[in-house]
């Protein structure tokens, strides 16, 4: 009876998991090959607690237990951010105890009350009912042995071979399974390939090429008149910089609510999505292999030296190591900020990251780029003195403090006279509960500012263009450097 409960069990929590094809569990329909998968996966996970403890209830339980806590965090992440959970999610888990607000805030008070319990229970479960016999443990250990050893196979096999070729998560989460997804991505993210070295191409040089570029990526910045479908939100700076910009546009971000890395990745290294493949839902974990691609890199030969400032610990994402790795001469971590104020929110505010900002571009000495991080508007947006309790009203009040921002920096940067970009983009949308919801555009806007040496605007002849990430990171070499020349690849 202990032993059928494992498949059985399995497959029930298996079909808790969103996206479903079928209104309920077991009318999901995954398919064949996940569900073999997902089968030989549970038994090998309670081979492993039979091993360690040597009772067959409770390695059972252990083992559906941990497929209900990922259940639990699949669905969560699901609601909040519009995807299910994934393979380099479990990178972050060292991240999540470093930065518990980051994280806690996708998932619902009971939904981490229940997760808290189960883990206990079992725990609980774990210390009452070890098994001091030694056969039980054998048996748990030649169980996870052979259990591996027909996953192994299995993977080889061509119809297994056959799933997943292509990044999907959605579909193929809805299609195979959770823990089936998960063990298909993490192994076909293993077997990606490095892109190329990155060879400088040849390029026309532009008149009054900018001396210093200094690009904003804003936290959680969007236009709330695009978002909340309601005029009287215009944000003043924003249209401001639209209606003087040397172009500006639609950023087709990928994420919602999150992930601010694969828009800073796009970005900084200027490799689409399409040529990441699996490596696409955090670039960060494989960029040192990318360095020759990043803006800094690209820059240096002509002769600019590049800076990085965000008000948080570098060592999230591994800034600390890929930033200088990529080019960043000089890294301007939270050490060089003062702790907000009372009142002020949680992280250091866009005012104290501008006046930051902007000295290290009066004291830049020759061709320098900036690339700042903004955090002030990073969620949860949670009810404060400004708000009545509104968490939009909440997000409002740091929008157009962010806005603040970039009125600031084209006035600030234009007083300092000398040739400049302003690059100022959102890196994703925010995900509001009652507000905001995944599904839909995920756009947040764009605007490339252009100064000439005695401050003024330079504006363009109405050049609106839709971007990814990397588009960007290419536009922005070509206002720095000059275009491509004629049939050069632009990397």
């Amino acid at each position: 009876m202990t032993i059928a409960a494992l498949p059985l069990g399995a497959i029930l929590l298996e079909g808790l998991v969103r996206p479903r094809r079928g209104k309920f569990p077991l009318a999901i329909g995954r398919s064949l090959p996940g569900t073999w998968l997902l089968l030989w996966m549970m038994t090998a996970l309670a081979g492993l607690f039979l091993l360690v403890c040597g009772s067959l209830p409770v390695a059972v339980c252990l083992a559906l237990g941990v497929l209900a806590l990922l259940t639990v965090a699949s669905n969560a992440k699901h609601a909040m951010l519009g995807e299910p959970l994934l393979f380099s999610d479990l990178a972050l888990i060292g991240a999540i105890f470093r930065h518990p607000q980051f994280y806690l805030s996708a998932v619902a008070v009971w939904q981490r009350t229940v997760a808290g319990i189960i883990a206990l229970l079992l725990l609980a479960l774990l210390a009452w009912l070890f098994v001091p016999a030694v056969q039980p443990h054998l048996i748990g250990s030649g169980t996870l042995a052979a259990s591996l050893a027909i996953l192994v196979l299995s993977l080889k096999a061509a119809p297994i071979r056959r799933l997943a070729t292509v990044p999907a998560a959605h579909a193929d989460v809805q299609r195979h399974g959770l823990l089936p997804t998960l063990l298909l991505y993490w192994l076909r993210w293993r077997e990606s390939e490095a892109p190329a070295t990155c060879a400088a191409p040849r390029r026309s040089p532009i008149a009054q090429a900018p001396e210093l570029v200094v690009i904003i990526q804003c936290e959680s910045f969007a236009d709330p008149v695009e978002i909340f479908s309601d005029p009287d939100l215009a944000l003043p700076g924003l249209a401001a910089a639209r209606e003087h910009a040397w172009q500006s546009g639609r950023l087709q971000v990928s994420g919602f609510g999150a992930y601010t890395m694969r828009t800073e990745y796009g970005v900084l290294f200027g490799l689409d999505e399409e040529e990441l493949g699996f490596r696409r839902y955090d670039p960060f974990l494989t960029a040192l292999d990318d360095v020759s691609h990043a803006l800094p890199a690209r820059l240096k030969p002509a002769g600019w030296r590049s800076l990085f400032a965000h008000p948080h610990d570098m060592r999230f994402y591994g800034r600390d190591r890929i930033m200088p790795a990529a080019g960043f001469a000089h890294l301007v971590g939270e050490d060089s900020f003062e702790a907000p104020a009372p009142g002020q929110g949680r992280y250091v505010t866009d005012a104290a990251m501008t006046d930051e900002i902007v000295a290290l571009a009066a004291a830049a000495a020759g061709p320098t780029m900036i690339y700042a991080v903004t955090i002030e508007n990073h969620g949860p947006w949670a009810p404060d003195e400004h708000s009545s309790g509104d968490l939009k009203q909440s997000y409002l009040r740091l929008a157009r403090n962010s806005d603040a921002m970039l009125s600031s920096l084209v006035e600030r940067l234009g007083a300092l006279e000398r040739p400049a970009l302003l690059v100022f983009f959102g890196d994703h949308r925010p995900s509001i509960p009652g507000a905001t919801a995944p599904g839909g555009d995920r756009y947040t806007p764009y605007v490339m500012i252009r100064l000439d040496a005695s401050g003024a605007i330079l504006r363009g002849e109405d050049r609106h263009a839709d971007l990814t990430p990397a588009g960007l990171h290419h536009a922005i070499l070509d206002a720095a450097l000059g275009d491509v020349a004629s049939g050069q690849s632009p990397s």
